[in-house]
């Protein structure tokens, strides 16, 4: 089959992960499938446009909303895949509720990462519930062998001759509901009086007003660093390296960074929302802090504590190994597509 992929591809985001995994399973299975950016459409007549002109026999939306609005009336069958702010933020806008509803209405199958999404989604659409299938996001990483981590960290201002440092990642594209200013307070507060504790903040600017204000908080923050970006491999390399990855997000479908952390064998130190406590079990496969000073007093037990960070880590790589299959993932679409036909 001749197949779309509709997804916000900006690099290093999610979303655009996903897709990048989906369309790798979907060729595996002998199927042509292209990407396109959903920023660069405006209308389901656009898209209309393309997929007959490219000939295309479906096509598969990732989040309901940004994706799957370009899908609206589509005369090819289409499938679709939550992104997470669908589900958790975009419901409670009226108009942007009434188009995921006729989307889902016409969707031949939908694909949730957790049994909670598709209760949300389901709750508030009953007639989809039939159609929404739970697949957890697989994971794969795959770490530069050539990665250069002194050369990162000076390119970052973190002092490399300092002996011992404890560097802590946030990985996250650069918008409000990432919510990457969280800890910038707390933390730089810590770095006063414990000046071998940096947090870089990495990812790409997806709100470029937003990212101008992380700069400038950033800038006033001794110990927070505001890191350049760079490709998968080298993230996961650098992943390796530090002490631990943070998230502090306001909302959540399924943290693919979360997930690669621990395949990775780092500590995760998560905001306790729903889509992180749905991956990480507290003080199991991760910590679950609910505010910054809790953050804090977290990441000083687990660096008192090196037993309890072998523990976790050790918990959350089987964790990763059992529920987030790469193979598990590649069968579920090779097969969700045959709907399509």
């Amino acid at each position: 089959m001749r197949l779309l992929l509709l997804a916000c591809l900006r690099a290093q985001t999610g979303n655009a992960t996903t897709a990048a995994r989906i369309q790798n399973h979907l060729h595996a299975a002998g199927h042509i499938c292209v990407l396109k950016d959903a920023f660069m459409y405006e209308s389901p007549t656009e898209i209309a446009n393309l997929t007959s002109t490219e000939k295309f026999d479906a096509a598969l939306a990732i989040h309901l909303y940004k994706g799957g609005r370009l899908l609206q009336g589509s005369r090819i069958p289409f499938g679709i895949i939550f992104g997470g702010t669908d589900v958790n933020e975009d419901i409670k806008c009226e108009e942007k509720h009434r188009v995921m509803g006729a989307v889902l209405g016409e969707a031949r199958f939908a694909v949730a990462f957790t049994v909670k999404m598709k209760e949300l989604a389901a709750a508030e659409w009953p007639d989809a519930r039939k159609k929404i299938y739970v697949q957890t996001q697989g994971i794969k990483t795959t770490p530069s062998e050539t990665f250069d981590w002194y050369r990162f960290l000076q390119n970052t201002d973190i002092p490399t001759d300092k002996g011992s440092l404890h560097i802590f990642l946030l990985i996250c594209g650069l918008r409000r509901v990432k919510d990457p200013l969280y800890l910038v307070d707390v933390f730089s507060d810590w770095h006063r009086r414990d000046p071998s504790v940096h947090l870089g903040i990495i990812g790409p600017a997806v709100d470029p007003l937003f990212t101008n204000e992380v700069k400038e908080k950033v800038k006033r923050a001794p110990g927070v660093h505001l890191l350049q970006e760079v490709p998968q491999d080298d993230l996961h390399a650098a992943m390796k390296r530090c002490f631990a990855v943070v998230n502090s997000s306001i909302s959540e479908g399924m943290s693919a960074a979360i997930l690669e952390a621990m395949d990775l064998e780092i500590p995760v130190l998560a905001r306790n929302i729903p889509g992180n406590a749905a991956i990480i079990k507290h003080k199991e496969t991760g910590l679950l802090f609910s505010d910054p000073q809790e953050f804090v007093v977290l990441s000083k037990s687990l660096m008192n504590n090196p037993i309890m960070e072998r523990e976790i880590v050790s918990r959350a790589k089987a964790y990763v190994k059992k529920h987030h299959s790469w193979e598990s993932e590649k069968k579920a679409y090779q097969n969700l597509v045959l709907r399509l036909q």
